[in-house]
C-alpha cells in the first residue's frame, strides 16, 4: 500500500487533471494520476481556449506549443437557402495590449490540448477508482485493479459522472434537458474550403441545420447538427451534395446538461472541472473553467495549509456558478433562435476580469485590488509575466523608493508598469503563484501579514 504524507491522487486525465498534475510537478508534490480510459480523449469537443487560459499556459511554459498547434477562429459563412452566402464573425479580432498579451480565443481541439498537457506527465491509463473512504489516517482508495492506496489528498477530475463525487455523496444540482440534443462528429471531407466556419440554416432561416468548423492545426472539421437521426453522409448530402465525406472519427450525442456540485471540498477530497460543474458548450467556458480550477488548487495543495485549501471552494464555486449562468444564457439565445445567438463578444467570456474579491465595492472601477488578476505590462527587459512565471509568490513594487520588505519571495521594482498597475503613490503588490493579487498596500507590515496568511512561505 502506497502511503506518503504529501501524496496526492488525481482521478481523471482530462485537461483539468493534467493541468493539476503539471502544477504539482513544478511544486515538487508527489502524486499519481489515474485514468480509467485506455488512452487520452480522442475527440475535438472543447476546442476554444480563452485569453485567461492562454495566460495560464504561458505561466506553465506551454504557450508556444499551443500557439503553434492552434489557430484563430474563422468567420462563419452562412449558406443561405436561396443559394447565396453571408459572412459573420463571433467576435472581432483584437490586438494585444500592454496588459493583455493574448486577447483572442485560440482554437485547439481538445484531443490536442490533452496531448500537449500530458507530455511528461506519468498517467496510469486503464486504472479507475472503485471505492473511496477518508478518516483521520488519510484518504483510502481501492482501485479497480485491486490496488489499495492511502493518500493525503484526492482530487476528482473524472468528469460529469464522477466516481469521486458520487463516493462523497455531494449533490450535483441542475437539470438535463433530454429534448435539447446535438450530434457532434470529427470528419474529414473534400469539396469545402477551410477558411470559414460553414453554417447551413434550417428551413426557417434562423435555426441551425448543420455546421462544419475547420479545426485549426488538423485536417478535420467538427460537425454539429441538431438532427439526431441522420448519418454524417446524409447530413452533408442534404446541405451540399458536392461535399464528400472521406472519414468519420469521434462522434458524440450531447444533451443540454447544466449542473453544479454543492461542495468542491469534503475533508481532504476536492472536485474540479466537469466533476464539479457541467456547462452547455456555448461560449467555450467548460474546459477553460476546469483548467483554471486546477491552476487555483495546485499551489494550495503544495502548502498543505488547511485554511488555504478551504479558499479553493470559496473562490472557485462562485466562479463556476457565474460561468454556468453565462453559458446557459448563451445557449438559451441559441435555442430561442435569436439573430445574434452566435455572437461571443461579451468580455466576461475571456475570463480576464474574474476576481476573487469578496465584493466588488471599489470606488473607482479599474483600480487593482486583492483578488484581481495580475495584469501583464512591458518592462525595460521583458515583461511582468516573465517575473511571475513559475511556482513562486512574487513581490512587485511601483514607485517605491525605500527598501523592499523581505518576505521570502522574489521582489522586483517595476516602475515602468505604473500605467497598468494603477493607483496613487508608492505601492506593493504581492502576487500569488496563480498570478492573482494577494495584497495591494503601501505598508510593508501588511505585505508580511498577507504573505503569512496566503502561505507564501509554504509554497516551493
Amino acid at each position: 500500500m502506497f502511503n506518503e504524507s504529501r501524496f496526492t491522487v488525481i482521478v481523471g486525465a482530462g485537461p483539468t487533471g493534467l493541468t493539476l498534475a503539471r502544477q504539482l510537478q513544478r511544486h515538487g508534490v508527489p502524486f499519481r494520476i489515474i485514468e480509467k480510459a485506455p488512452a487520452l480523449f480522442e475527440g475535438s469537443r472543447g476546442k476554444g481556449l480563452q485569453p485567461r487560459t492562454l495566460e495560464v499556459l504561458d505561466d506553465l511554459g506551454l504557450i508556444e506549443d499551443f500557439l503553434a498547434a492552434g489557430g484563430p477562429y474563422p468567420p462563419m459563412l452562412i449558406h443561405l437557402p436561396g443559394g447565396g452566402t453571408m459572412e459573420r464573425r463571433m467576435d472581432e479580432i483584437k490586438e494585444p495590449s500592454a496588459s493583455v498579451p493574448y486577447p483572442n480565443m485560440l482554437m485547439v481541439p481538445q484531443w490536442r490540448t490533452g496531448e500537449l498537457l500530458a507530455r511528461g506527465v506519468p498517467v496510469e491509463f486503464g486504472v479507475g477508482l472503485d471505492t473511496l473512504i477518508q478518516d483521520d489516517d488519510g484518504v483510502h482508495l481501492r482501485l479497480d485493479n485491486g490496488e489499495k492506496i492511502t493518500a493525503r489528498y484526492v482530487v476528482g477530475a473524472d468528469g460529469a459522472r464522477s466516481t469521486v463525487r458520487k463516493a462523497l455523496g455531494v449533490p450535483f444540482d441542475g437539470e438535463t434537458q433530454e429534448d435539447e440534443q446535438l450530434f457532434l462528429a470529427d470528419v474529414k471531407l473534400t469539396g469545402l474550403d477551410r477558411e470559414s466556419w460553414h453554417v447551413w440554416p434550417g428551413p426557417d432561416g434562423t435555426s441551425m441545420r448543420l455546421a462544419l468548423c475547420p479545426l485549426a492545426g488538423t485536417d478535420d472539421f467538427q460537425l454539429t447538427s441538431p438532427d439526431m437521426d441522420s448519418s454524417v453522409e446524409q447530413l452533408l448530402a442534404a446541405a451540399d451534395p458536392s461535399v464528400t465525406v472521406t472519414h468519420v472519427g469521434w462522434t458524440s450525442r450531447w444533451r443540454a446538461n447544466v449542473r453544479l456540485a454543492q461542495r468542491f471540498r469534503v475533508g481532504n477530497v476536492f472536485l474540479a472541472g466537469d466533476a464539479a460543474h457541467v456547462h452547455p458548450p456555448t461560449g467555450g467556458q467548460g474546459l477553460n473553467t476546469g483548467i483554471q480550477d486546477a491552476y487555483n488548487l495546485g499551489w494550495k495543495l503544495a502548502t498543505g495549509d488547511d485554511a488555504i485549501l478551504d479558499s479553493y471552494e470559496a473562490e472557485r464555486l462562485p466562479v463556476a456558478a457565474a460561468v454556468l449562468g453565462i453559458s446557459t444564457r448563451l445557449y438559451q439565445r441559441l435555442a430561442d433562435r435569436q439573430q445574434d445567438a452566435m455572437r461571443r463578444d461579451d468580455p466576461a467570456l475571456q475570463q480576464l476580469a474574474l476576481s476573487y474579491s469578496a465584493a466588488d465595492d471599489r470606488v473607482e472601477k479599474g483600480v487593482l485590488r486583492a483578488g484581481d488578476r495580475a495584469p501583464d505590462a512591458p518592462l525595460a527587459e521583458g515583461r511582468i509575466f516573465d517575473l511571475l512565471r513559475g511556482p513562486h509568490f512574487t513581490l512587485l513594487a511601483v514607485d517605491w523608493d525605500g527598501d523592499l520588505p523581505d518576505v521570502g519571495v522574489p521582489a522586483h521594482r517595476v516602475d515602468e508598469a505604473r500605467d497598468v498597475y494603477d493607483g496613487e503613490g508608492p505601492r506593493l503588490y504581492l502576487i500569488r503563484p496563480d498570478n492573482y493579487i494577494a495584497c495591494v498596500t503601501s505598508e510593508p507590515a501588511e505585505v508580511a501579514t498577507a504573505a503569512v496568511r496566503s502561505g507564501a512561505s509554504g509554497v516551493r
